[in-house]
């Protein structure tokens, strides 16, 4: 209990821990839509297009989130499209040249210095007041969004076609579910790096998906899940020195391989997963 009392005397430690927690819970909802949805390709590109706008940003003395929420979400479009219309390769082509631009910019004017690896990798001191600020209230929107349409978004998961049969706009939720993922992505860049912000959206949902079949269990176990690795991967970093993105990932794996013994366990006992 001491060391938790030591480790939130740190005003950094709690902005990391407010903001991980909210963009935590953004990410595992919207994830079990991708990952569902074959989509999850989406995530690792918006993080690379991300990448770029942020070293763009930095290089001309330009606050960052404010630059890349709208190129990112421009960038969400562009990657929805092509998805739709199974360009895979274009949208590997875009990311990898977002990332490869701003990598150049970078080089070219800043450096490689400690504010740009720390949008690589995650670093639990980049957050500023003003950035929790914004971080909360997008998470709040992007929360609120969800709940309020959490059926429509049920019905353009499992069957498109039905879900235009019952007067669902699918490309209106396709459309917030890829937008959603770009502010999501952006408002954890700081704190989990363009390397491994994807992830936060993928792992918890192929991780709760080892016990449950059921939409709402597989949200609810996600959510859960992935508050709990970031807090277990938050005291991990704080106690190694070990990048904040790093120790979620490792968390989020270590879960991963216990429910996946789970659910080979109940395989061999005849254990039907849990709906």
């Amino acid at each position: 209990m001491s060391f938790i009392i030591e480790m939130f005397s740190y005003p950094f430690i709690v902005r990391a821990f407010i903001v991980g927690v909210l963009v935590s819970l953004c990410a595992a909802l919207l994830g079990v839509s991708l990952v569902l949805k074959q989509y999850s390709m989406i995530g690792d590109g918006l993080s690379h297009v991300s990448y770029g706008a942020l070293s763009i940003a930095l290089a001309c003395n330009v606050a960052p989130l404010k630059v890349s929420i709208p190129v990112v979400i421009a960038a969400a479009f562009l990657l929805l499209r092509m998805t739709e219309k199974g360009l895979m390769k274009s949208d590997a082509a875009v990311s990898a040249s977002a990332l490869a631009i701003g990598v150049s910019v970078t080089s070219l004017t800043t450096g490689m210095t400690t504010d740009v690896n720390s949008y690589m990798f995650g670093s639990i001191l980049a957050m500023t007041k003003d950035d929790v600020i914004l971080c909360v209230l997008l998470s709040c929107v992007v929360l609120a969004l969800f709940i309020v349409s959490y059926h429509n978004i049920f019905a353009v998961t499992f069957d498109e076609n039905f879900g235009k049969a019952t007067g669902v706009k699918v490309s209106f939720y396709n459309s917030m579910i890829a937008i959603l993922t770009a502010v999501t992505i952006v408002l954890g860049m700081q704190m989990m790096g363009a390397m491994l912000i994807s992830s936060l959206l993928i792992f918890p949902a192929l991780t709760s998906m080892r016990l449950f079949k059921s939409f709402k269990g597989v949200i609810v176990t996600s959510a859960v899940l992935s508050v709990v690795c970031f807090t277990i991967g938050l005291v991990i970093s704080y106690q190694s020195a070990m990048p904040a993105g790093a120790s979620v990932v490792l968390a989020n794996l270590g879960a991963f391989l216990v429910f996946f013994l789970l659910q080979k366990g109940k395989e061999l006992l005849g254990i039907h997963p849990a709906s």
